[in-house]
């Protein structure tokens, strides 16, 4: 039997998968997001990385951050590969949003390779067309990770949040996403365009 694709409705509540990677210097921009994406009237589901979801840094520890995914989204965190295979198949989530997107994921996504809850749960999604917005964070981003940002925006169902060098001195090849500009890219997203301008300065 071939499978029906899922199409997003006009109306009632969406369901986004709000996925976080280990960019730990982030995560008090980033993490606030889903609790933002759920007043706008989204059902967010959170995703950790293992990364994210193991270690304690000095930007905090990963209980804490987990505890305030769950305060910011009324969802236990999934983070492990058997909670995030269903995203897709199970049409549990009409897109997912990486951020903070790290150079690891990235590559990850670019190679197809869907070894993290996260990458796995992009993969599910994208087997059913559904977008993936990326928020990169990544201190690579005009290095090593350069081309895997340009070979996913070249492809379909993937959608970049505007982003800019976040410490050109300090850090020349760095790369950051302005968060603020998470719900205004997924809303565009939705309807499968890029919200522009991509690069800010």
């Amino acid at each position: 039997m071939m499978e029906t694709f899922y199409t997003p409705q006009d109306t009632g509540r969406r369901t986004v998968a709000y996925a976080v990677c280990g960019s730990f210097c982030t995560f008090e921009k980033a993490v606030p997001m889903a609790g933002t994406l759920r007043r706008l009237g989204w059902d967010v589901l959170p995703v950790m990385s293992f990364s994210a979801a193991g270690m304690d840094t000095r930007f905090g520890k990963a209980a804490e951050w987990r505890m305030q995914l769950y305060q910011e989204t009324g969802h236990e965190v999934i983070d492990t590969l058997q909670g995030a295979e269903p995203l897709g198949p199970k049409h549990l989530a009409d897109a997912m949003v990486i951020a903070p997107c790290t150079g690891t994921t990235l590559a990850r996504l670019a190679l197809g390779l869907s070894d993290t809850p996260v990458t796995l749960g992009a993969k599910s999604l994208l087997r059913i067309h559904r977008p993936i917005v990326l928020a990169v964070s990544t201190n690579d981003g005009l290095g090593a990770s350069a081309q895997n940002i340009a070979a996913l925006m070249e492809r379909k169902d993937f959608f970049m949040v505007p982003f800019s060098q976040d410490d050109c001195l300090k850090k020349p090849q760095s790369l950051k996403a302005d968060f603020s500009l998470i719900p205004e890219t997924l809303e565009q997203a939705m309807h499968g365009r890029q919200y522009e301008p991509v690069l800010l300065t």
